[in-house]
């Protein structure tokens, strides 16, 4: 038996198997394509659009938000992450708003607010903190004796007045408060830790300028101080004359007499002085009563030189005056408080001024910045002046009490100037001093016309 194949049936089954080996091999890529394709569009994808919106978030855009394309595990996480993204954006919006507040608070504050750091460091201020820090570093503090710290260095770092109670604070971890003498200014400073997860980590300084407050406090300790002295001193005069005449220790009327007229005297000067206080206090609170009327201010300054004429023939002192050859007139004045302001600097003038020594009133046509034409009344001596350095204060109550207790023959009570100065100013003008020690002093007045 002869068994026989074709050759041509074998290679058309192995062709057959050939084509479709490569018809199953493309359906399989193509399958693989589309498959790859499903996977990059419903998996791949988002997860790119995650990545690129959570790039942007940490960038500080706070409003990007992904798009859902499905309801599966990738949509729901896409709508998680729009949430956060919401959360996140209102939780930013809020602390920005309570930074706006905080930083609308802080700079409408009139205090001066400084934040330091552990190292002492200024890291957040308010403009009145900024510009304090600037003005108090300008300060040439010496850190060693004939050592200057350059003004670079100091910059930024907390100004050298805070120092102790900045190292006192953060090593302490306690809130401390204290007064700061810089230079003519007094500032109260609060101060307080800022706290970490590791400890202290700064401090939070408030500074107000307690000056004013400073000065008023004074002035109240001295003028309780001085009307206390002033009444003291004849109190004791009256009581020991008063003694004297009760024991009989005067032994001859005229002795009697003599001390009723120092009890009496005494009591002309208490009486002054209470009768001072009481007008400063009025002139002060505002119920100064003024009569406005046409005031001839020639006519004025001739009746003072008449007033003083025997005062000064006594003493021995030139009385003068120096007036404009036309009339000076105020048409809204009040004539007694006038008086009153001259009577004032000219018993000043008198107790400062020697025997031989002169005395001037001037007045004249001047004019007031800002105001207007005005009349100038100058009180001109050749006394013993002031300093300069208390010029400035010589309108304060018992300015000379500071000075000398003892008021002399002429029993001033040391107000005359501060009344001087509120009536003047109830005539809205201005007065000024001019004195050098020495070389006598000048007061100048201005009323508007």
């Amino acid at each position: 038996m002869v068994l026989y194949q074709s050759l041509r049936s074998l290679e058309d089954t192995q062709f057959y198997v050939m084509r479709l080996f490569a018809y199953v091999s493309f359906i399989g890529f193509l399958m693989t394509t589309f498959f790859a394709f499903f996977l990059f569009s419903r998996i791949t994808r988002p997860l790119n659009q995650l990545n690129k919106a959570a790039e942007l978030i940490a960038r500080g855009e706070y409003g990007s938000r992904v798009p859902i394309m499905s309801s599966d595990e990738i949509g729901e996480l896409a709508r998680t992450f729009n949430r956060m993204g919401d959360q996140l954006l209102e939780t930013i919006q809020a602390l920005h708003n309570e930074k706006e507040h905080l930083t609308s608070v802080l700079g409408s504050m009139t205090d001066a607010v400084i934040t330091l750091d552990v190292g002492g460091n200024v890291i957040l201020a308010n403009p009145q903190g900024e510009r304090l820090v600037r003005e108090w570093s300008a300060i040439q503090w010496s850190a060693l004796p004939g050592e200057s710290v350059p003004p670079a260095a100091r910059s930024l770092k907390i100004p050298e007045p805070l120092q102790p109670l900045f190292e006192t604070v953060v090593t302490g971890a306690q809130e401390n408060v204290a007064k700061l003498h810089v230079q003519n200014g007094v500032w109260s400073v609060v101060m307080t830790p800022l706290y970490s997860w590791e400890g202290v980590r700064g401090a939070v300084a408030v500074l107000r300028d307690v000056t004013e407050e400073h000065r008023l406090d004074k002035l109240r300790k001295d003028f309780v101080a001085n009307v206390s002295h002033e009444l003291r001193t004849p109190l004791s005069m009256l009581q020991g004359y008063s003694e004297a005449l009760l024991d009989d220790i005067a032994a001859t009327p005229e002795e009697r007499k003599e001390l009723a007229q120092v009890i009496y005297d005494e009591s002309l000067r208490m009486g002054r002085l209470v009768r001072d206080l009481l007008d400063l206090a009025r002139m002060e609170a505002g119920h100064l009563e003024m009569n406005f009327r046409h005031v001839d201010v020639s006519g004025l300054v001739k009746r003072m030189h008449r007033k003083f004429a025997a005062l000064a023939k006594e003493q021995g002192v030139q009385l003068s005056t120096l007036l404009p050859d036309t009339p000076l007139e105020l048409p809204h004045a009040d004539e007694d408080r006038l008086e009153q302001v001259l009577t004032n600097l000219l018993d000043n003038a008198f107790r400062h001024t020697p025997g031989g020594a002169s005395i001037r009133i001037r007045a004249e046509r001047s004019s007031i910045p800002g105001t207007g034409p005005a009349v100038m009344l100058e009180v001109e001596d050749e006394g013993q002046g002031i300093p300069a350095e208390d010029v400035p204060y010589v309108f304060e109550r018992f300015y000379k009490a500071d000075k000398a207790r003892t008021r002399g023959t002429s029993g001033g009570t040391g107000l005359g100037l501060a009344i001087v100065k509120n009536i003047v100013d109830a005539h809205q003008g201005t007065v000024s001093v001019r004195s050098a020690p020495g070389h006598g002093t000048t007061f100048s007045i201005r009323i508007p016309v």
